[in-house]
């Protein structure tokens, strides 16, 4: 099975689990914009504070979380990699052509390191406590302004919905496939990139077919249980906002304080 834990739902009794799917959408949103405010090392401190009780709130096991960033982890470095080799500032450690080591750049590095970290986790612990319809209420809720533009606001919610599920559904068979493909004698981790690259080809294929069939499958049983585009539905679990919401709110709301004193720290 892969290990990408982004767009997975894991059942739970937390408090983050009462949370309204609405409320945990806009904190997730909000997180990702106010993050940017942090630019000192006791901003990050307190942002690195609040996203860890966020996770330890959700009362799922650490390993879950690390399974969700350790596949992007190679990405993430390469991204702090060329922040550390190509900004300025700051005391020079090392310089070769355009390539420098500065005071600046590690710090930078570091800074760019924690921001993709946390984001990650923030959306993790919205994907692994919400549901796919829930995800798609929230949505629909949120977008519904843009439905007086005559914007298909509940079909976008459900695109996005089906397309955030989707992708472990599509790594698992990509997983699946590889390992067929090994059993046949197929080696995927020697040779060069070329190499490497040509013995990939042959998963593509297996691959589209059997999400063209998934695809399939959804289309069928959602026009079996009488979906109809555009026509209005009632909803079995309505959504209701609690106690919990604005303590979500107001955690973030928090956050979004103690980031904005602590710039000019």
């Amino acid at each position: 099975m892969s290990k990408i834990i982004i767009g997975r739902y894991i059942p739970g009794n937390s408090i983050v689990y009462k949370m309204d799917p609405r409320g945990k959408i806009i904190a997730t949103f909000l997180f990702i914009v106010i993050i940017f405010l942090a630019n000192n090392w006791l901003s990050y401190f307190f942002l690195t504070i609040f996203t860890l009780l966020a996770v330890w709130a959700t009362k799922l096991k650490p390993k879950v979380f690390w399974d969700g960033v350790k596949p992007l982890i190679w990405l993430i470095l390469f991204t702090s990699v060329l922040q550390l080799f190509f900004t300025t500032g700051g005391k020079v450690y090392w310089q070769w052509g355009i390539f420098n080591i500065s005071e600046y750049g590690i710090q930078n590095s570091i800074f760019i390191f924690i921001r993709f970290v946390m984001i990650i986790l923030i959306s993790t612990v919205l994907t692994l406590t919400t549901t796919s319809l829930e995800i798609a209420d929230g949505m629909e809720w949120i977008l519904k302004p843009l439905g007086y533009l005559k914007v298909p606001v509940a079909q976008i919610a459900l695109v996005m919905s089906i397309a955030l599920r989707f992708v472990p559904t599509l790594l698992d068979q990509a997983v699946r496939i590889m390992n067929a493909q090994r059993a046949r004698g197929a080696d995927f981790n020697s040779g060069g990139l070329i190499k490497r690259i040509h013995s990939i080809i042959p998963i593509l294929i297996p691959l589209f077919i059997s999400s063209l069939t998934v695809a399939i499958d959804l289309a069928t049983a959602m026009e079996a249980r009488g979906y109809r585009e555009g026509a209005k539905r009632t909803r079995y679990r309505v959504l209701k906002w609690s106690k919990y919401d604005w303590v979500n709110l107001g955690y973030f709301a928090l956050l979004t304080l103690i980031l904005l004193l602590t710039r000019t720290y």
